[in-house]
């Protein structure tokens, strides 16, 4: 604060009053006569040093009002000055800090980033990019995404194609060994659920000799044995280390140690693959037809062999013997044409003989993929010893055109259709070869046809 000169009206009456007590100081030393002028002047020193007080305390109450003014201006400046002080720190301050503020929002960004990297997976199914045709047979693969394109395969219906992108309410999809483009409204795309009720888990056996347990566990019964190269269907592979299948014994479990598993999905066939299969289909069937008809014609023949020889034989012999020979023997009609009919009928001369595990003797005993290869095997045509293999075998035709004679693939099980909704098999080792009804008593995997 700063200071200044104020004439002090004190000073003037501290003057006047020492000057009165020097005047009364010297009145008392004189005559008592002059008492009287004296107290008149004390009086008048004292009216005069009232008076001065009087201005005294005035021009003090004038001086205190004006350094009090002074002093509010010089508070109220400097707090002007600090405020400014305050407001330009304040202001720098501010400005600085923006900048970590902006620093900040812009590292939002990155951690929005990372933070959605994070959750992609999670929400991401394996099955977000596979279509599913949901068509009544099939659905055309072009080579553009328009109905003029060239047509460069087909995919059926339950086939599955991975999403390479989309155009114009067209998909480009990737299939098998086909690259094109399909109508969006005929497929369905991410359905987890839809995806894995058309992919088949097989679990292949690569061991000699897979058990089938009653439980998941190596204490629990076994039900049902299985060769290597067999492949089941999976049912359930919740419980570690084994894996549910389904066999003509019922279903079990497996050690998931002794299996290689696989998922399939049907895929799209392109032109190229669709006229190979054709023409090799046609090339099969004429190959089975005249391979049966030698068979027949073989069949015959021995039997005519065997009829002139019993013939000639029985003229030498007595009627007694004649009788005994006869009863003891057992009579199997050999084929006499080439149709699945023939083949049924053939079949069905083994009813209630015995399941053998490896076997193929249509007498003595047989295991499923045995009977099959056996009573083909009487028309001149050479199947696999194995119920996985003989998926493959002649060409495909769907459930609902099945014909007699067609062979039925199940999940490690494969048996003849014999018409009426009936199949012909070896079925286990307590009932042996039997008729069972419905065809679709389990699932069936493929359907076959040789003729």
């Amino acid at each position: 604060m700063r200071n200044k000169k104020v004439p002090s009206m004190v000073a003037v009456g501290v003057s006047l009053l020492m000057i009165g007590y020097v005047g009364a100081g010297q009145m008392n030393t004189a005559d008592n006569e002059q008492k009287e002028t004296e107290k008149a002047t004390v009086a008048a020193y004292d009216n005069a040093l009232q008076s001065s007080l009087g201005l005294e305390r005035r021009d003090q109450n004038i001086v205190a009002m004006a350094m009090q003014g002074q002093m509010v201006k010089d508070v109220i400046e400097s707090n002007k000055k600090e405020t400014e002080t305050e407001t330009e720190t304040s202001g720098e301050t501010e400005t600085e800090t923006e900048v970590p503020t902006e620093t900040e929002s812009q590292t939002e960004v990155p951690t929005e980033t990372t933070a959605e990297a994070e959750t992609q997976p999670e929400v991401k199914s394996e099955f977000s990019d596979i279509a599913i045709a949901q068509v009544n047979d099939y659905v055309n693969v072009r080579a553009a995404a328009n109905t003029d394109s060239e047509i460069v395969g087909k995919l059926y219906n339950n086939s599955a194609a991975t999403i390479l992108g989309e155009e114009n309410g067209w998909y480009q999809i990737s299939s098998g060994s086909v690259v094109g483009y399909v109508k969006s409204e005929y497929v369905v795309v991410g359905d987890e659920q839809l995806a894995k009720r058309v992919a088949t888990r097989y679990a292949t056996v690569n061991t000699e000799t897979l058990f089938v347990r009653s439980e998941p566990t190596t204490e629990s019964s076994i039900i049902y044995m299985l060769p290597e190269g067999e492949d089941l269907v999976a049912i359930d592979e919740s419980n570690p280390g084994w894996i549910k299948v389904t066999t003509e014994a019922g279903d079990g479990y497996i050690s998931a140690d002794y299996v290689i598993m696989t998922t399939d999905f049907v895929q799209a066939e392109s032109t190229a693959e669709e006229q190979a299969r054709l023409q090799r289909e046609a090339e099969e069937k004429r190959a089975a037809e005249e391979a049966a008809k030698k068979a027949i014609a073989a069949a015959n023949a021995e039997r005519e062999a065997s009829e002139t020889k019993s013939t000639t034989a029985s003229e030498t012999r007595s009627d007694d013997e004649n009788v005994t020979e006869s009863s003891s023997s057992q009579s199997i009609s050999a084929p006499t044409s080439v149709s699945g009919q023939a083949v049924v009928d053939y079949a069905s001369q083994f009813i209630g003989n015995p399941y053998v595990y490896g076997g193929s003797s249509l007498t003595n005993g047989t295991d499923c993929s045995g009977f099959v290869m056996s009573v083909y095997a009487a028309f001149g045509i050479s199947l696999p010893h194995s119920s996985a293999s003989m998926r493959s075998v002649g060409y495909e035709v769907s459930l609902s055109e099945i014909q007699p004679g067609d062979i039925v693939c199940y999940s490690g099980h494969v048996a003849i259709y014999v018409g009426n909704n009936t199949i012909i098999h070896a079925s286990t080792p307590e009932t042996g070869i039997k008729y069972t009804s419905p065809v679709t008593y389990k699932s069936v995997i493929t359907v076959r046809r040789i003729f």
